[in-house]
């Protein structure tokens, strides 16, 4: 996949970002997949759901993978920033409830860009934080007769243009391909709707 075909991913290094929909825990795991180093990923304890390691594998050696349980968002809000910090891991993934006031946005950033690793905060639709380098609105694209087919939107990007793009993760190469929506398709013009 070419930097042109879709610009801002993989995600900015010494940033944090911000995955928001109904495919967000997939732009997560293909992040992780895309990022060297290890993996935190941090969710708060009473969450009813959690990563099942074993199933990563069609994206990255599960091995890579540390879970982080946390009593509360506070805590999570600690344990990433403490992480960012020391730059141990390639990528902190930290799940988020509840919105982030633009302080605890800030705190996550400058430790990113202290330790020099990726952050990315999954977060409900709507609670985005003013500090987020870019936020992506991820989903699953519906009757196109492939279930890995997702749409990837940039909502917000402080340093470029914002865009959609239809993309697919190749299990065999490890890749992302982006995907011409249908009707958009090489050879499509001219066909009935």
């Amino acid at each position: 996949m070419s930097r042109e075909l879709l610009p801002s991913f993989p995600l900015r290094a010494a940033r944090v970002h911000e995955a928001c929909g109904p495919a967000a825990t997939t732009f997560a795991v293909i992040t992780a997949a895309r990022t060297p180093g290890n993996i935190l990923w941090i969710y708060e304890g009473w969450l009813p759901a959690t990563l099942h390691p074993p199933a990563l594998v069609a994206f990255f050696d599960p091995a890579r993978l540390l879970l982080a349980r946390a009593g509360s968002q506070a805590d999570s809000l600690a344990v990433a920033e403490e992480a960012l910090k020391d730059g141990a891991v390639g990528l902190v993934v930290i799940e988020i409830a509840n919105a982030l006031d633009l302080r605890e946005g800030r705190r996550l950033q400058l430790a990113a860009r202290a330790g020099g690793g990726t952050g990315l905060c999954l977060i409900p639709e709507g609670m985005g934080s003013n500090a987020a380098e870019t936020r992506w609105r991820v989903a699953p694209v519906p009757g196109e007769g492939d279930s890995t087919l997702m749409r990837w939107e940039i909502i917000k990007n402080k340093l470029g243009t914002t865009g959609t793009w239809h993309v697919r993760w190749d299990e065999q190469a490890h890749r992302l391909h982006v995907v011409s929506p249908a009707g958009e398709q090489p050879g499509s013009a001219g066909l009935p709707d």
